[in-house]
């Protein structure tokens, strides 16, 4: 079974719509002029094997110490976190635009990125799968592996 993710481009308040949606009517203004964009939302699965082929692409760039958390059950954010250290801040922007690449072709739109400034550590959010990618010292500090240590790991690395 397959879910349809509706979102307006904008959205114009109003008090009686937001606190009461049973108040909402198809002649509320809410829905009159915004186009709804409509999205198939990314089945588990589907969600699994996005993480798996960014760790694989990742790990094509030279990525270290690559690993894919099954966090479902354990975050209400995400399904899966993908962590990887990289080696320099050129190489965290380039791969984060190849991520975001590789999600569209995917069907996962990238939600939003976010980094620090000296871009030591990169964010890639698609909603079911976030990218994190670190540069070593800083993967170190804030030690994301432990902070979801009960999340399982999953075995990605390509045999051979």
């Amino acid at each position: 079974m397959s879910f349809v993710l509706k979102a307006t481009s904008s959205l114009k308040p109003r008090a009686s719509s937001l606190c009461y949606p049973a108040l909402m009517t198809d002649a509320d203004p809410i829905f009159d002029d915004d186009p709804i964009v409509e999205r198939p939302i990314p089945q588990r699965q589907e969600a699994e094997q996005f993480a798996i082929a960014a760790a694989k692409l990742l790990d094509d760039y030279d990525c270290a110490d690559i690993r894919v958390l099954d966090v479902r059950g354990v975050s209400p954010l995400t399904y899966y976190l993908v962590i990887a250290s990289g080696t320099s801040d050129r190489q965290l922007r380039s791969l984060t635009k190849q991520v975001a690449g590789l999600g569209e072709q995917q069907g996962f739109d990238r939600f939003g990125d976010d980094k620090d400034e000296a871009a030591t550590w990169m964010v890639a959010d698609f909603v079911e799968v976030m990218v994190h990618l670190f540069e070593p010292n800083t993967r170190g500090h804030y030690d994301l592996e432990m902070l979801w240590g009960d999340a399982p790991e999953i075995e990605w690395k390509r045999k051979g």
